[in-house]
């Protein structure tokens, strides 16, 4: 039962590694990714109903987020620039 419980400690360890150092700030990004591409249809669908004046401030934010976006990959790459030299 001991030698299981080893086993079995083993191959979650190695599972949690995952063989990458930055397994986890990878995930973190690809989530942030995720919210930006959300964020970003949300303000797109924005410009389907709002007035004239409010246009100008949603192209301001859709600016934004399509630099965030942009850095987030920037992040991404540097990651995996690392992990696969």
């Amino acid at each position: 039962m001991l030698v299981r419980a080893v086993i079995l400690y083993v191959a979650m360890t190695v599972c949690a590694v995952a063989f990458h150092e930055n397994t986890f700030a990878v995930f973190e990004l690809r989530e942030q990714l995720q919210m930006l591409y959300i964020n970003m249809w949300e303000l797109l669908h924005q410009l389907e109903y709002v007035t004239a004046d409010q246009r100008a401030i949603v192209y301001e934010e859709i600016q934004h987020i399509r630099e965030q976006i942009q850095h987030t990959i920037d992040q991404l790459r540097q990651h995996d620039q690392r992990q696969h030299p």
